[in-house]
């Protein structure tokens, strides 16, 4: 029986593969690929080495990947979070490090020193990962400080390995009138997988990147079960039940993170594209 591997989930091409898929696929050369981290707010993800290329998925800073190749300006990787395989611009990869502290906000400013009041250098989104050297205080605001002087509000940020929330739909509300970006996976512009995954990722659970892989976690469930936590999948589509009529999604309608009333949504869509595919709950 032959195997078709997903090549969002595989790293490999004619000329080379990652070596934990020897005797999996045919290739030129197998690598086991070297540690690397996200050294830019967001990295984006292409299916190939072309800035013209759609985004399959986002990556942010901190997070980290193996690098499997470095050509041409770009790198090829596959993200340690969700075993995600694309290729980046090769000046938006990081030495390791080791992360202290993950960005619990939608979006914080990053501050050249600990000032409110200077202009920030950069802004980074929920789920980023920092390495904290140190605290400061200026009338009255705590700042976390990283190693080149630059700092966070304290109160954003959480030391790595505790729960940022008990409810992941308290996460996701947190998205709303977000603006909605296909392959999106930040508080900049998230499509409605991401948002799926990025909720729970802040609660200490990992699901896959992608609607289609997301629609075999949890169990099924029948449309009448439907309470507040719940996914609703359509093809290529899913959203979080806020409660049991109201729907929270990233959707090219609204092009935003927005609630919406489930019955509408389900025949608005239906109109266009199908019905519902699935209920689950985690």
């Amino acid at each position: 029986m032959t195997v078709t591997l997903d090549r969002r989930l595989h790293a490999f091409r004619p000329d080379l593969a990652d070596e934990g898929l020897r005797g999996q696929v045919e290739a030129d050369r197998f690598v086991t690929g070297t540690a690397a981290r996200i050294g830019v707010p967001v990295a984006a993800l292409r299916p190939a080495p072309d800035m013209s290329r759609g985004i399959d998925t986002e990556l942010l800073l901190g997070e980290t990947v193996r690098v499997f190749d470095r050509q041409d300006g770009w790198g090829w990787v596959q993200a340690d979070q969700d075993a995600y395989v694309g290729y980046l611009p090769e000046a938006h990869l990081g030495e390791p490090e080791t992360p202290t502290h993950i960005v619990t906000v939608q979006r914080t400013f990053r501050y050249p020193e600990p000032e409110l009041r200077r202009p920030p250098v950069s802004v980074l989104s929920m789920g980023s990962r920092v390495r904290i050297t140190g605290e400061a205080e200026t009338r009255g605001t705590r700042y976390l400080t990283l190693a080149d002087g630059s700092a966070l509000i304290a109160s954003h940020c959480l030391p790595i390995g505790a729960k940022t929330a008990e409810d992941y739909v308290d996460v996701a509300v947190r998205f709303v009138e977000t603006p909605y970006l296909w392959g999106g996976r930040s508080g900049f512009g998230i499509d409605c997988s991401a948002l799926v995954q990025l909720s729970l990722m802040m609660t200490g659970r990992s699901v896959p990147r992608d609607s289609d892989m997301q629609a075999e976690i949890g169990a099924p469930i029948e449309r009448e079960e439907l309470r507040r936590g719940d996914l609703v999948f359509w093809k290529g589509h899913v959203g979080i039940m806020e409660d049991k009529k109201t729907l929270l999604h990233a959707n090219g309608h609204t092009m935003t993170v927005a609630r919406e009333d489930l019955a509408a949504t389900i025949e608005r869509i239906a109109w266009l594209y199908s019905r519902p595919t699935a209920f689950r709950r985690l």
